[in-house]
């Protein structure tokens, strides 16, 4: 949570379809700006790789090359922004966290994006002001994803979702 405890907005998507939750990410990417910060959080095979190749494809990164960096920890991306996606799943505390060197990506995110599949591992580095990204397993195809910005960026990018 942020140092005030708060969020600035909550916004429920109901995706009925693994294309519905794609176009939805590259709407959000469209729009996010630098230093933008997404915490996704949510069980193995949700969808949080699917919205993190639409959130890139919105900032211009190809579709194919977006995939899971499980065994790498980090793939870097270039499209409008910067992009580095973090996968934690293979962390068991935030210890590992710092030790894969999460502050000096959040700190280059500051000039682009950084996307975070279980970020429930290191929430307490995320700075004040990121996207938590909630996903929710309602059918085999049918995903419940809900976005809470804290901070005034996060939140501006939903008014605008």
């Amino acid at each position: 949570m942020s140092a005030s405890g708060t969020a600035e907005k909550t916004h429920v998507f109901l995706s009925n379809s693994p294309a519905a939750t794609l176009r939805f990410g590259k709407r959000l990417g469209e729009k996010i700006t630098m230093g933008g910060v997404i915490a996704l959080i949510g069980e193995l095979g949700c969808g949080k790789t699917l919205f993190t190749r639409g959130l890139c494809t919105g900032l211009g990164v190809s579709e194919k090359e977006v995939n899971s960096p499980t065994f790498a920890f980090v793939n870097e991306y270039r499209g409008r922004l910067p992009v580095y996606h973090v996968d934690l799943y293979r962390i068991d505390n935030i210890e590992v966290g710092f030790e894969i060197g999460m502050l000096d990506y959040l700190a280059q995110a500051e000039t682009g994006v950084i996307v975070l599949e279980w970020a429930e591992k290191v929430l307490p580095l995320l700075p004040e002001d990121y996207l938590q990204v909630q996903f929710e397993v309602l059918s085999p195809r049918k995903r419940r994803l809900e976005f809470t910005g804290f901070g005034e960026r996060s939140g501006a990018l939903l008014r605008g979702a």
